[in-house]
Formats: C-alpha cells, sequence, structure tokens
C-alpha cells in the first residue's frame, strides 16, 4: 500500500521562511563586529583576518550562554519539528556544547541568509514580470538581460517566470528547513554523556515518585485504619463512657490531622513545589504512635533494647515507616489483641520484630500480605537489609501457645552501609 505524498502546507513554508529570516537577523551583530574590525585601509590578508577572528569571536560568545542553546532548541523544535530534548542544566558549563551551538548559530546563519535571499528576490520577481505585462511595457531588463514582453495576450508568457519565481521562493524554505533539520541533533541534542544522565535522572525521578506514593499509602492507611477502629469505640462507648468516646474522637482529630500534613507535604513535592519543611517521623517518635495504637483499645506490647538515638537518620525514618505499617496491618487484619513489638540495637544491626495474631478465617490475601507488606520489604532490602515476613505457628521468639497462628514480620537493617 503506497503512502500518500501531502504537499506542503502553507504552515510549513511560512515557519520555514520565517527560521530562515531569524537566522538573518541573527548574523546582523558579528557581521557588524567583521566590518568594523576589518578597515579598508588595513592590507586584504589581514582584512580577511580581522573579518574572520571577529566574526567567530562574536560568534561563540552568542553561542556560550546556556539560555542560546534552550532557546535554538526550542526554535527548532517549533518551526523546523526536530523534536529535541531540552538541554540539561550542566550542559552550558562545557566547552564541547558551547561550540557545538555556536557551530549550529553560524549554520542557521548562513542557510538563513541564502534562503532569505533568494526567496526575496524571488517573491520580487515574481511580481515583476506581471507588473510589467500589466503595465503595458514591451521590455524588461533583468540581470542586464533585456527581455521582450510583448503587447495583449501575446505578453502572458510572463506568468510563467512569475510561478517559477514563487516556486523557486516556496522550495528555497523547504530546502533550507529539510538541511538544518536533520543537522540540529547533531549540533543541539544530548550527547551519549548527558542521555545517560536525562536516563538517570528520571529514574531518580521515578524513585522519588515511587517513595513518596508509599510514604502516602503508609501514612494515610494507617491513619485511616486507626479512625475506623477509634470511631467504632466511640459508638460503643458513647452511651456508657462518654469520656471514653471522647478521647476517641480527639484522638480521630489528632490523627486526621497529622495524616492531612503528611498528605499536603507528599503532594507539594509531586508538583515539584517547596515542600513542607515539617521533620519526617523516627523511631523517637514511637511513643506517640504506641499510644496512638493503643488508643484504639488494642493490646500492645512493646519492648525496646537498645539506644535508638544510635540509628542513622535514613535507616530511623524508614524504620519508623515499617512498624507503622506493620501495627497498621496488625489492627487491620488480626485484631487487637495480643499485638508485640520489639525494637533490637546491638552489633551495628537493627532489629525489629512485630507478631500478631491471625484469625483463622481470614482472607487468604490478608494471610500472605498486600500492597503495605510489598513497601515493607521494598524499603528494608533497599537499606541492604533483610525481611522475613509470613504465617508462624507459635508467637515466635516471645512464646506463646503453640499451635496458634500467628503473622510475624522480622527486620534486620544494618546501622552503616554493607558492602
Amino acid at each position: 500500500m503506497r503512502k500518500s505524498i501531502r504537499p506542503p502546507s502553507r504552515g510549513t513554508v511560512f515557519r520555514g521562511w520565517m527560521y530562515a529570516a531569524l537566522g538573518t537577523a541573527m548574523s546582523l551583530p558579528p557581521l557588524t563586529a567583521a566590518i568594523l574590525f576589518a578597515p579598508p585601509r588595513w592590507p586584504a590578508e589581514f582584512r580577511v583576518l580581522g573579518f574572520v577572528l571577529a566574526f567567530a569571536v562574536v560568534t561563540v560568545a552568542m553561542g556560550s550562554p546556556l539560555t542560546v542553546r534552550r532557546v535554538s532548541v526550542r526554535l527548532a523544535n517549533g518551526l523546523l519539528g526536530a523534536g529535541l530534548p531540552a538541554p540539561l542544566d550542566t550542559t552550558g558549563r562545557r566547552w564541547d556544547n558551547r561550540l557545538r551551538t555556536s557551530v549550529w548559530l553560524v549554520l542557521h546563519m548562513v542557510l538563513g541568509g541564502v534562503v532569505t535571499a533568494v526567496s526575496c528576490v524571488a517573491a520580487f520577481a515574481a511580481v515583476a514580470f506581471p507588473a510589467v505585462w500589466l503595465g503595458g511595457e514591451e521590455r524588461m531588463a533583468v540581470f542586464g538581460l533585456s527581455l521582450r514582453i510583448g503587447e495583449g495576450w501575446r505578453g502572458a508568457w510572463a506568468l510563467l517566470p512569475a510561478l517559477g519565481c514563487l516556486a523557486l521562493a516556496v522550495g528555497g524554505s523547504l530546502g533550507g528547513a529539510a538541511v538544518l533539520r536533520p543537522l540540529a541533533p547533531v549540533f543541539l541534542g544530548h550527547r551519549l554523556g548527558e542521555r545517560l544522565a536525562a536516563a538517570e535522572e528520571r529514574m531518580n525521578l521515578l524513585a522519588q515518585r515511587n517513595r513518596l506514593a508509599q510514604e502516602l499509602h503508609d501514612s494515610i492507611g494507617h491513619t485511616l485504619t486507626a479512625s475506623t477502629i477509634q470511631a467504632a469505640v466511640a459508638v460503643e462507648l458513647m452511651g456508657t463512657d462518654p469520656a471514653g468516646a471522647r478521647r476517641a474522637l480527639n484522638n480521630i482529630e489528632e490523627t486526621s490531622r497529622a495524616a492531612m500534613d503528611d498528605l499536603d507535604h507528599v503532594l507539594g513535592m509531586l508538583r515539584e513545589e517547596r515542600p513542607s519543611t515539617a521533620p519526617r517521623p523516627t523511631l523517637a517518635d514511637l511513643g506517640p504512635l504506641v499510644e496512638q495504637v493503643r488508643g484504639t483499645g488494642a493490646e500492645l506490647a512493646v519492648e525496646v533494647q537498645g539506644d535508638l538515638s544510635r540509628v542513622p537518620a535514613t535507616v530511623s525514618r524508614e524504620a519508623y515507616r515499617v512498624v507503622q505499617e506493620g501495627l497498621t496491618n496488625a489492627m487491620r487484619h488480626g485484631g487487637k489483641d495480643g499485638i508485640r513489638l520489639r525494637t533490637t540495637v546491638r552489633d551495628g544491626w537493627l532489629e525489629m520484630e512485630l507478631i500478631n495474631p491471625v484469625g483463622a478465617g481470614a482472607p487468604a490475601r490478608q494471610r500472605r500480605g498486600g500492597h503495605g507488606v510489598k513497601g515493607i520489604k521494598d524499603r528494608v532490602r533497599l537499606l541492604r537489609g533483610e525481611i522475613h515476613v509470613g504465617v508462624v505457628d507459635s508467637a515466635g521468639s516471645d512464646g506463646g501457645d503453640v499451635g496458634e497462628t500467628h503473622w510475624r514480620i522480622m527486620a534486620r537493617i544494618p546501622l552503616r552501609s554493607v558492602s
């Protein structure tokens, strides 16, 4: 099946001519400097040398700023359809990119000047031939040649060179764009190192967005679970213990406000705005988290061994999220009774063990873990730690009734990076 060849649109011709006209306009500063540095009183060889040096110096100066490279890329994309990526901020400090931009400016100036001159002459000739014929003139001088036009219908042949001149003007515009378009990636595109840097930046951005999504999942998921349980407690205590119901409602208010702060922080970063300066919680904030869980009526036993202040900030922040998500899963799927948390710092490692009973009728998805468990594993492995998650038949290291089904999360994270 043959593809139909579409004739160039007027917009394409106009954009090509506009790009050429911009190149002609940009040539004025270096040409002016070159003429000034090649005075007529100098010998011919010195005039040529001064002209070339002045033109080169001004052109390199024009192509050095990163802003010029950015504008050149935007013009090439908008008027030539080059499809170039935006230059990186670091490219403006590299001399090879500055020189490539300067060479591109020279090509733009030269081809732009040629296309503009040819288009203007052709357009003038396209108007002159019919004007002479319609004006009743019998002869026309073109480049030193005297052409006989003729009168009446015998001079109608003047329309043919007029159409040819119009075709030449259109062809010059399209031809200039066709020559510059494939050269644009060579001089304005990214080189291999820049492409690798752009890919790395993209990967870092995606990793950051995934991390923020996990942050949002952990924070909001925990808040919703705790608020749901506290709301149920408030309903049960409304008639018998108004003060307890009031405390449950106050806890809902506090956890919801904290969740709104987290949500605002994450959304601000996703929108690339200035993020909130509020510090992210660490293991030092385990106390409020434990009290929040106990405020829902859950039985939570906590054991801390070692100095948590020895844990590096990065490890401490991620460990807090691991504990938070583990407690959320425990309250959501395991009930309120028999939750045990053990945190130990020793021998250069942070060890965390969270155990909660699992009902026999729990759905299979709850028994093997969902998105929250995946997030826990990702956090621990990112810190080069070890993670074991699953159902066990005993209460783990704290003992318990043999045969009782428990959900156990055991994580070991090095306090320093290990090879």
